[in-house]
């Protein structure tokens, strides 16, 4: 009963402060002698106005007022300052444009390269609005690559809906933890047809509350105008421009920014770290001045049943002698404690009143646990039938027989095999979903794929598709090994794979010392192999439709191991093509399925032409990196070729170890799969005997020159 009460004491008084009980004492925002406002913006320390340096805390900190505006501006470099709310602050925006004529704006946003500070990833949205527009964000730092895209696409005004920003006209993606500066890039892809409905695109950061779309904004002159005035950006600011955390600020006394009463909190963001301050419970004003007690017995609602004595940071709440409690009018009160003899009869009822009671908690409880168990389980039973679970049954019955090797898991079962979906146990995450590590009872590791949503008009597609990839039996396609229906969006189970990914291997910091040309060829042929099979004897033939380079597995043995298909498309047997929505990953889109929307086996051979070149040059399919003319992977290489320049991006240890006989027959090979209409590049089996020929070819002069 003690901890309780205590709990109740703690409680109070941490809602003091919102529920209006404490003193409306003036407290000091910014130094004295020093400007505390700005027009509407209020500046608090150590943040200053002007040049008198005793009024911020370093250059770094110091805005400047522009009374030149009515009401007077506040900026920080060339951005307008709309507020600061504790670690929080919002500028203005700035919309890079890019037009059908040409004409567009340049870099975007404030850099806060040379600033203790970041752009908060939890307040902020990267938007891009436009129809058929790419946009492309990246950034550099050492060794570290970031790049991020969004696609929005639309072909008529009747396709968007207004408030939506789900990729129809406007999409939206996450921005990264610690980002402080960036590239953007816009691409407008076949955006003839629909100029008179989207002249221009754009592309930035907003906060994402604040950034409602509409149709209207894809013919807005004066878009960029409204947006950068009235949907801000939110920044993340600390202290300690030197990386100086908690310890060493504490270590360091004459440099140490909390002041009196105030906490110190360490600020990490990738490669920018600091500490921040807060008052510490009890305590109000600005941490960075020095914090004043609260005087809660001053507010306009006494917390206490009778008398209120403040504290250091508290208060406290005594009872009039003779009584006892906590003397909180919410808590216990005060109370005049028992003090006559108690007789054993008394004693005897006590316990069995007692007892009488635990009996009845003991039946509520059991009662409300199994009412608990039970609309679980119901809850259960209608995902598993709403996911197509009696479906997936017959079907598996149908082509499985007596083949067990497919599961179909309880989510109990799942949790139990991925501790309960730890955070110790994720291996990837995207936009789609998380994808944990499980652990079978029999010690067989596992990759279980969860996803964020599911479209329930597509349910009997899912189920059709998951039959399918059950009835593949090639030695490098991951193989789905299960799946779990009974929670709301479907679980898939795949076999698990734990050399990462070719991508990985590829642009390795300092090289990869097995991926030799002996090697490159095996992997081509390996994947050549296993997109043959899945376009050719699989039944119905199956279009992967994101080949690329992160989606091809290693295993122990360096074997390949084709994953990820989220993004395939079932080909019903009497069709060549499949009028579908664009989708992939930019760098290995096919150029003719971009323009067309008509997907056909052969955009696989066009990804998997970007695959071979990037085996060969060790270059990524996109970068910003690299000139212009220069930046898609393809065109690069067609050019190199053209010009006679091909050894000249070649990587020097391939090179070194390939005849240039080996090296223009890959290339050659490259050039065709890289063609722009799809009726003129090869089979993925014509692309498979090709490699098998050149390693067999290879194999032989190896031998010869043994001999």
């Amino acid at each position: 009963m003690f901890k309780f009460r205590q709990l109740i004491i703690i409680v109070f008084h941490l809602w003091l402060p919102i529920l209006g009980m404490v003193s409306t004492t003036n407290l000091p925002i910014s130094k004295p002698g020093c400007r505390s406002t700005c027009g509407n913006v209020t500046v608090p320390y150590p943040f200053g106005i002007g040049l008198d340096r005793a009024c911020f805390l370093n250059s770094l900190y110091a805005v400047t007022c522009n009374t030149t505006f009515s009401p007077p501006k506040l900026y920080i470099s060339n951005a307008e300052i709309l507020g600061i709310n504790g670690t929080l602050m919002r500028v203005t925006n700035i919309v890079k444009s890019k037009c059908y004529n040409g004409s567009g704006s340049g870099y975007m946003g404030l850099d806060l390269l040379n600033y203790p500070a970041v752009y908060s990833d939890t307040r902020n949205k990267i938007t891009v609005v436009g129809c058929n527009t790419v946009a492309l964000i990246s950034r550099t730092w050492g060794n570290n690559k970031f790049s991020r895209s969004c696609i929005a696409t639309c072909s008529a005004p009747l396709d968007v809906t207004n408030g939506l920003c789900s990729g129809i006209g406007c999409c939206q993606t996450p921005v990264p933890k610690g980002l402080n500066s960036f590239e953007v890039d816009i691409f407008l892809l076949n955006h003839t047809s629909i100029i008179k409905n989207n002249l221009c695109s754009y592309a930035f950061f907003a906060e994402e509350h604040r950034f409602i779309f509409n149709v209207r904004d894809l013919i807005n002159p004066n878009f960029i105008s409204r947006t950068e005035t009235s949907v801000p950006v939110v920044i993340e600011w600390f202290i300690g421009e030197n990386g100086t955390t908690c310890d060493e600020a504490k270590r360091n006394k004459p440099s140490y920014g909390c002041k009196a009463n105030a906490e110190c909190i360490d600020f990490e963001r990738v490669d920018s770290w600091g500490y921040t301050c807060s008052c510490l419970p009890g305590y109000e004003g600005n941490p960075y001045l020095g914090c004043s007690d609260i005087n809660e017995c001053a507010s306009s609602i006494n917390p206490c049943l009778n008398t209120c004595i403040n504290t250091d940071g508290s208060y406290k709440c005594p009872c009039h002698k003779g009584r006892i409690g906590d003397g909180l009018k919410n808590g216990t009160g005060c109370t005049i404690p028992e003090i006559s003899n108690i007789t054993r009869f008394a004693v005897e009822i006590s316990l069995a009143m007692s007892f009488g009671l635990l009996v009845c908690i003991t039946c509520i409880t059991l009662t409300v646990f199994v009412k608990r168990r039970r609309k679980i389980m119901k809850l259960r039973e209608k995902f598993f039938e709403q996911n197509g679970g009696l479906m997936l049954e017959q079907q598996l019955s149908h082509y499985q027989g007596n083949d067990k090797s497919f599961k179909i898991y309880t989510s109990t079962e799942l949790r139990a095999i991925t501790d309960n979906y730890s955070k110790k146990r994720v291996l990837g995450q995207g936009g789609c979903g998380i994808v944990y590590k499980g652990i079978l009872k029999d010690d067989t590791q596992v990759a279980v794929k969860t996803s964020k949503v599911v479209d329930q008009t597509q349910i009997e597609q899912f189920i059709n598709e998951v039959v399918i990839l059950t009835q593949i039996n090639h030695r490098n396609v991951v193989r789905l090994v299960g799946c779990c229906l009974e929670t709301e969006v479907p679980v898939l189970v795949y076999e698990f794979i734990s050399n990462g990914t070719l991508f990985e291997h590829i642009h390795r910091v300092g090289g990869t010392r097995w991926l030799t040309w002996q090697n490159c060829i095996r992997l081509a042929l390996e994947t050549a192999d296993a997109l043959s099979y899945l376009h050719s004897a699989a039944s119905p033939p199956i279009i992967h439709r994101d080949v690329k380079s992160s989606n091809i597995l290693i295993d122990d043995n360096y074997a390949v191991k084709i994953s990820d298909f989220g993004a395939s498309i079932l080909v019903p047997i009497d069709q060549s093509r499949v009028i579908t929505a664009v989708q992939g990953t930019h760098g290995y889109f096919d150029p003719e399925y971009l323009q067309t929307s008509q997907l056909t086996e052969k955009s696989d051979v066009y990804g998997f032409g970007v695959l071979l070149a990037e085996l060969l040059t060790k270059l990524p399919a996109v970068s910003l990196l690299r000139k212009p003319e220069e930046r898609n992977l393809a065109a690069y290489f067609l050019k190199a070729m053209k010009e006679d320049r091909l050894l000249e991006i070649i990587d020097a240890e391939l090179a070194n170890e390939a005849t240039e006989e080996q090296l223009f027959d890959m290339a050659k090979l490259v050039k065709n799969c890289l063609n722009v209409k799809g009726e003129d590049r090869p089979s993925m089996k014509e692309v498979a005997v090709k490699l098998e020929d050149m390693r067999n070819r290879m194999n032989h002069g190896l031998e010869t020159k043994q001999k």
